[in-house]
This record gives C-alpha cells, structure tokens and sequence, in this order.
C-alpha cells in the first residue's frame, strides 16, 4: 500500500508541473450562458474532457488548448445546445449560449425508437441515461457494472466468489430478470455475449450474459437503458430491455484519469487492507477532415488484488486411518498451524486487464459517411476454489503436506470490429453495417493436482475454455414524413451467425489414470475399490481410504468428448411506423420476424403510446411479445466440475440437453422463451423537479434453468436407465449430472420510480438525483417436467433454483445521489438502498433471509489547476456488511461469514480510492 501511495504522489507531482507548463499553449475561451428569463447559473459547459459550470451571472471561462473544438452546454429542464469554435494560442474567444426551455429532462436519447432522437421524458418508454464522463469524475466505481449497480437501482451485478470463471464476469440483471434477457449494444449495433455459461452457484446460474467490463469507462461517453421489452424493435435477447452504450466521440483533446484504492475494513474482529486496486483510464481524439469527422481512441489498464472476508474453519482438518478418528488438535500442535492456515478464501478474486477501444467517423461527401468501432481486450485472473484437507483422497500427501488451496486461472479475450456506411438516398436514411465480436476463455489450474497420479502429478494444469464468435450484417432504413404532427417509417433486416466452440485441455487435466478402481458393488450398492497401490498407509498423514478421483482439483479439464464446434444462423426483418397525430398524441409500433436456423421462426409485436397531458406532463403505456432463443451455450456447453455443497465435493458433469444422458433423465428438449411485457407511467417536469414514474408487468414461458443434480445407481432394483447413467457418469468421471432445460413460467411485476432535482444554493449548485425499484419474480403454474421425471421434480427444478430467480438479489433498490459544485469545490454524496435477500438452498429450513442495508458513498473533488483534479473519497464509508450467516449448514465449518449465493452489494466493507483526471 505504501509503494502504491508513493507511486500516486509521484504521478501528482509530475502532471502538475507538466500541466502548468502546458498553460502557455492554450487559449481561453469565455462567455455567458442564458435563456428568455435571463442569464443561466450552474449551467454546464462541456469542451471534451475539461467542464465547468456559470456563475451567478451566467457566465464562464475555461482554458482550452489551441485548436478545433466541440463545446456543449446542458441546463435541467432547457434543451442542449452545442458549437464550433476553433482557437489559436494565447487568444481569448467570446462564446454565447442561449438555451430553450423544454419542460422536460434535457437527456436526449437514441434506443427505444428508430425515429429521431428525443428527450427522455418525451420517450413513450422509460429509459435512464448515465453520464459517464461526469460520473466517472466523481463516483468510486470503477466498471461498468458497478457504476450502473449503484447509480440505476433497476440493474444489478456484483463480483462473485467461489464460482470458477464467474468471478471474472460479474451477471448482471435488469428488472430481476436474468443476464441473457438484456441485449447490449454499443452504438446502437447488437454486441456479443461471452463464451461462458454460468454453472456454479451464483446469481445468473445457467444464464450466459454480455461482459461489460470488456468496455473501458474510458471510452464511453453516455450509456442509455431502456426499461422495457424490446424484441419486436432489437430481435432476440431483448425481454427485460436494452441497453445502449454510446461511445465517445470529442476530437482535440486528451484525458487521463488514474484512479487507486484499497479496501479498509473490519470483519469478523479483523482489521483488514486488501483488494488494492489501480486504474489507468486514457482518452485521445483527432479531427479527420474539416467536416466533423473523428477517430477517437481509449484505452485502459485495470489491477486488482484480491479480498479475504473469510471465517475460521471450525471442522475436520486431519482423521487418521483406519478408523478415520477426528486428530485435527495434534495434527495442528505437530506442524505448527492454525486453523486459518486451512481456510478457503472468500472475496473478490485478483484481476489484471488491458482494453483498447476506438470510434471514428469519415463524413464521404455531404449526404454519406462511413464509420467504424471496434477494440481489444485480455483480462487474467485468479480465483480461489475449496481447501483440499491433508486426509482426503483429493490430495497427495508427498505434493501438498498440509494439504492445498487451488486456484482457478481465467486468461479472457475479447474481439470486436464495427464498420458501416449511413447515407440519405431520395429522402430515406440508410444505414448499412456488419459487426464482429468474438469472446475467448482459456483456463488454467494452479495450486493443485491429480490425485489419480500421486507423486507423479504436476501442480498447474491446462484446462482449456470455450469460445464463442458472433457476426452480425445490418440494414437500417428509415424515413420522416411532414404527415400528420410527423410520421417516421422504418424498415429493415439482419443476419446473424453464431459459432460455439469448446478447446479440450491437456490430458493430465482430466484424466483418471485409475489408482483406485472399483470392482463391484456390496449388499447395500456402494461400489467396493481396490486399495491405494503405493505403499502402506501413514497412521498421521494418509489418505480417507475412498477412490482418488481424476482430472486437476477445483476445475477438471474439458475432455475431448466435450469439445464442440456448432453454429447457426438467424435471419430477422422488422418494420415499425411513429405516428405523431399531433403534438401531444405519439403512437410507436413495431413488428418483427425472426427464424433461427436451430429453433425456428417468431414473429413478435410491440406498440407504445405517450400522450401529453398538458405541455409538461405525459402519460405513456406499452404493450410487447418476445423471443429468445437458448443460446448455443446452453445448448452444447459439457464438462465436469468439483461443486461443494454443504462441504461436501461432487463431480457434477454438465452434459447437453441432447445427450444420452438428457434422454435418460427425461429432460425435454429445449425450445425457445416467449414473453409479452406491458407498462405504463407519467412523466413531468413539475418546477425544478423532473419525475418519471413507470409500472411494468412481464411473463415468460418456457424459462430456461440449469437443473439441480441428478444420481445414477446400479444398487439392487435400480432401473436399466439409472445404471445406464451410472455408467455414463463413471466415463465422465462425476457422480452427479446436471442440465438445461425450459422447466418453469414465471411473472415479474414491478414499479420504477426517477426523480431529479437542480437548485443554486448559496454560491454554489446542488443536483440531487433519486431513483427506485420495487420488483418481485415468480414462478406460476406447474413445473413443465416428462413422464420420467415422476418423483424427482424436486431435483429437476429445485428449490435453490426458485431462490435463485426470485430473490437471490434484491427486488427493492434505490439510490439517493447528490451533488453540490462551487467554484473549484465539488462534493458527492450517495447512499444506496439494497433490499434482502436470500439464501439460495434447496432444504427449506435453511433459507435465510439477510435484511436489507444502506450503504453510503461520498467523495470530494478539487481542481488543483485548469488541467488537473484531484477527488478523494469512499464506497461503503460506513463499512457496511450483509448480515451475517446464521445457520450454521450455510456456513461451510464456519468459513462461510456472509452468504455467497444471495448477492446484494458485495462483502468487501469499505473502499478508500484516490483519483487523478488529467486533461489537455
């Protein structure tokens, strides 16, 4: 932490004399910001990255370097406006602004429709627009995900623990539905979803999302985030909304932003520094031609270490055989440990990552230009998984005396290329495009081994990953008519192809080389094994005696009969009509086609009415169908994992929904989701306050889940299909089988509420920004099983399961942020409302609910010069905790102190960050 600290006062130092040496080159550009009632305070004004506010008299100054310029003014309940100006060094340039009032939040927004752009509040669906580029400036958070966590209470994601690659993504949720009912787009162009389908036991369970954290804040100017089922408009995906993220675009300029922190915490009676984290967030843009081009660039450099809010382990960490007595108290005397030394780590896993993302535009002649997005990204990280204890079969006493902690290694790439050409041809918008996006885990084992190799096994294992590649072509043609208040008409079509691999590891990751083998079965079924052929059995330090199971510990490989290589294409066409009837009436419909070449075709709706009431206050509704499509993830994902429960390991196989083992079970094949959304709400400006407050209601059919875990037998009476799986499982080398399948319906009902608020107080500005949600999901109707199932519906949909998609993440959020400027003084405090959660179990009895928490965050900023700022602050100022676990078989012996399934902010206490922004 010291090094870390000296290493920020350096970078202090160096930017400020560079910036204050840089002063010389630039010019100043001032003037006055007003409306028809007189001059506007605190207005914002915005030059790329630099931003400054008026003061009382509506005036203001800002030091830009020489060259050409965008600069931007904003104002609550006044419509933006923006100009042009270039600057020469050492000038000073006069630059007014005289603002409209629109009765209506200033937010202009792009998704929800394909006619022009309109304000939020004008919207006929709610949608939420983030700042990026000023919230960055102020909040701790440093991901996507965790920006849009703790500033739109509609969405969720928190870092996981203990869930294998999980770890590494962070599932997100909208509106309490899953990670695969969102579609993502950036720049309005549909972007891929990661290669890894979610199996262990953390929100999103058998879901596949879209990695945000791929895209560097860096890079992104606003984000948009349309509450409200989208299928007929966005195709497959689009259930619980879209999300649009908007790319930055500013040209002569550079900003820098270095952000450092580390958590500084107390739990469990511990004082604790850990999780240090380093980010390193660039911005640079260039004018191409003289016709408002552009090709900006940004890249970012993202490290973290790790957390441990771990209990102390409380059960066996040594038995002796024969016998298998309890000797963990002289075990412990004998090699001089505790029992933390034999703890698993629970907390945020260590991360490092490097993005690179540009966005350009090439204006071609006046009614044509060609644009283009795209960037890399390689993220690696390294996560904990269960402790090994010296006496188990799962370790080799010679390689690990005291047994071993084994981690988990995620080295993560991600591709993406955009490129498109919009044109107006005889009065129409044509926009043409093809997008490219590719997503890549490559696994590794460390800390670990094959116990079916004893002595001879290596410690750090190639496991393979999947990877998945998504291309999408795009036409989009639309029109305005002077019909009517206004009419827009739109059309267009898309193909999309879809390839999922799977990359079998090295051998030594997932073969049983058979050190113990079984030879038959006792009077009771259990299997009899052959003892360990090494030699005789320490009386302090041997093994449990039970059959050493292959394949590297914490992640087997994926085995050559998992390896796939499937694709499929979807072709879609949609038409949509925007009927203004008058200035106060707006009708909105859309209809889409969509055949997918593995599920078939749909054909889906949607229509969305606003009607002013009066010039200031709307009311608007809508109704949808949608489709989605289970992804090939779902489809052909296959290999086998160690899944604890209750601390017990099992090698649990994931096997696809077309396998012999699926047929065996009785699992139906799979088939595509099918929703219908409504909704309705008022919107307002009501003096200096802007309201949107929005109801909804979702069902969906035929929901995709990954079921619990299903047992073969070749015990007497079994049936020819269980010992068939028997068999099945023992190739596989797992005990237990698990799989996807459309087991159940359910509704989300729900109630959105925003409010914003700007009022000058003394010298200064205030903006308070106040947002809620208040959801509940559920499932309704049977459990959808086969004639096989009889008897094991508790297993097929059990009641983790129902946990998991109900409340595993909390159904009431809100979030009260507020902001006060002056001069070169900022201040921003937020305290954020997570409501309870619960434990995601299948034994009723042990479903604890964890009540809710607030959780505080506050930050101060300061311009140390023209060019640089300097904030400091924290997330969790309170060190703020779940509630604690306590039933004890939820706590893994104790190691368990805050529940891992039921995710409301995280369990890392209190974050102390510093940043720097820096810019020319």
């Amino acid at each position: 932490m010291k090094k870390q600290l000296l290493k920020y006062a350096a970078i202090v130092t160096a930017l400020f004399f560079l910036t204050t040496g840089l002063e010389a080159q630039h010019a100043t550009l001032k003037g006055k910001v007003s409306s028809a009632d007189g001059p506007l305070e605190i207005a914002t004004v915005e030059a790329g990255s630099l931003i400054t506010t008026t003061d009382a008299n509506g005036d203001y100054s800002i030091s830009l370097p020489a060259g050409d310029h965008l600069v931007k003014v904003s104002y609550a309940g006044y419509e933006a406006a923006s100009k042009r100006v270039s600057l020469k060094a050492g000038e000073t340039v006069l630059l007014n602004f005289s603002l409209a009032a629109l009765g209506k939040l200033d937010e202009v927004v792009l998704v929800g429709s394909r006619a022009k752009p309109r304000t939020s509040l004008g919207s006929p669906v709610p949608v939420d627009v983030i700042d990026v580029t000023k919230l960055v400036k102020l909040a701790p958070q440093v991901t996507v995900n965790q920006l849009l966590t703790f500033t739109a209470p509609s969405f969720t994601a928190n870092t996981q623990s203990l869930g294998d690659g999980t770890d590494h993504i962070d599932p997100a949720s909208l509106r309490g539905l899953g990670p695969d009912q969102v579609l993502i787009l950036v720049n309005g162009k549909r972007r891929h979803t990661s290669s890894l389908v979610n199996t262990n036991g953390t929100f999103g369970k058998g879901t596949v999302g879209t990695d945000l954290n791929s895209i560097p804040v860096s890079s992104i100017e606003k984000i948009e985030i349309l509450r409200d089922g989208a299928a007929a408009q966005y195709g497959s995906d689009a259930i619980a909304g879209v999300i649009n993220i908007i790319l930055k675009k500013n040209v002569n300029s550079f900003s820098a932003t270095v952000n450092g922190g580390a958590y500084s915490s107390k739990s469990d009676g511990r004082k604790i520094t850990d999780g240090e984290g380093l980010q390193l967030g660039l911005n640079y843009g260039v004018p191409l031609g003289k016709k408002g081009g552009y090709l900006n660039l940004s890249g970012s450099y993202d490290s973290r270490e790790a957390t441990d809010r771990t209990g102390t382990y409380n059960g066996v960490i040594y038995r002796s055989y024969p016998g298998g007595a309890d000797r963990t108290d002289s075990f412990l005397t004998a090699t001089g440990t505790t029992r933390r030394d034999y703890n698993l780590k629970v907390g945020q896993s260590e991360l490092k990552s490097g993005q690179f993302i540009y966005n350009a535009l090439i204006p071609v002649n006046e009614h044509t230009e060609f644009y283009s997005f795209g960037g890399i990204g390689y993220r690696k990280g390294l996560s904990a998984g269960f402790y090994r204890y010296p006496y188990q079969s799962r370790n080799v006493i010679s390689i690990y005396p005291l047994g071993f902690l084994p981690y988990i290694g995620s080295d993560i790439h991600d591709r993406s290329f955009a490129a498109g050409i919009r044109s107006q041809v005889n009065g129409w918008e044509v926009d043409f495009s093809n997008t490219y996006g590719e997503n890549q885990f490559a696994f590794s084992v460390e800390n670990s081994l094959n116990a079916s190799l004893l002595n001879a096994s290596p410690t750090s294992f190639r496991a393979g990953g999947p990877r998945f590649i998504q291309n999408t072509v795009n036409t989009d043609i639309a029109r305005s008519f002077d019909w009517l208040s206004g009419v827009n008409l739109s059309f267009g079509a898309e193909y999309r192809y879809e390839k999922y691999q799977i990359i079998a590891g090295d051998a030594n990751s997932y073969t049983n080389y058979g050190t113990a083998r079984q030879i038959g079965v006792d009077g009771s079924g259990n299997p009899i094994l052959v003892n360990d052929p090494y030699g005789p059995v320490n009386t302090l330090f041997g093994p449990d005696g039970s059959a050493r199971p292959g394949g590297a510990q914490v992640f087997p490989g994926f085995r050559p009969e998992n390896a796939v290589n499937e694709a499929r294409t979807a072709v879609s066409a949609y038409a949509g009509a925007e009927l203004n009837f008058s200035s106060a009436f707006l009708a909105d419909a859309a209809i889409r086609y969509e055949n997918y070449s593995d599920f078939g075709s749909a054909t889906n709706g949607k229509l969305a009415l606003r009607y002013k009431v009066t010039p200031k206050i709307s009311v608007r509704a809508s109704a949808s169908t949608g489709f989605r499509a289970p992804s090939l993830q779902q489809r052909y994902y296959a290999n086998t994992n160690t899944v604890f429960t209750n601390g017990v390991a099992n090698d649990v196989g994931v096997f696809p929904n077309n396998s012999r083992a699926a047929r065996l079970v009785g699992i139906p094949a799979l088939r595509p989701e099918k929703s219908s959304s409504v909704s309705a709400g008022i919107t307002g400006a009501i003096g200096k306050f802007q309201v949107t407050l929005d109801g909804y209601f979702t069902r969906i059919n035929d929901r995709v889940i990954f079921t619990d875990q299903f047992s073969g037998s070749i015990a007497p009476g079994s049936t020819p299909a269980d010992q068939e799986l028997y068999a099945i499982l023992l190739q596989a080398n797992a005990t237990k089988a698990q799989f996807f399948a459309n087991a159940i319906n359910t509704e989300t009902r729900g109630v959105d509420l925003v409010v914003s608020y700007s009022q000058k107080i003394g010298k200064g500005g205030l903006r308070a920004d106040l947002a809620g949600t208040v959801s509940k999901t559920q499932k309704v109707g049977a459990v959808k099983t086969s004639d096989l199932l009889a008897g094991k519906e508790g297993i097929y949909f059990s009641n983790a399961n129902k946990v998991y998609l109900e409340n595993a993440v909390p159904n009431t959020k809100a979030s009260l942020g507020l902001t006060y400027t002056i001069r070169k003084f900022n201040v921003y405090l937020r305290n954020n409302y997570f409501g309870g959660v619960t434990e995601a179990t299948s034994t009723l009895a042990n479903q604890q609910h964890y009540n809710p928490r607030v959780v505080t965050d506050l930050s101060f900023g300061y311009s140390l010069t023209r060019n640089l700022s300097l904030t400091i602050g924290a997330n969790n100022l309170l060190d703020v905790y779940p509630e604690k676990i306590a039933i004890a078989a939820n706590s893994n012996s104790g190691q368990f102190i805050y529940s891992r399934s039921a995710t409301q902010f995280g369990y890392n206490g209190r974050y102390l960050f510093g940043k720097l922004s820096f810019s020319l």
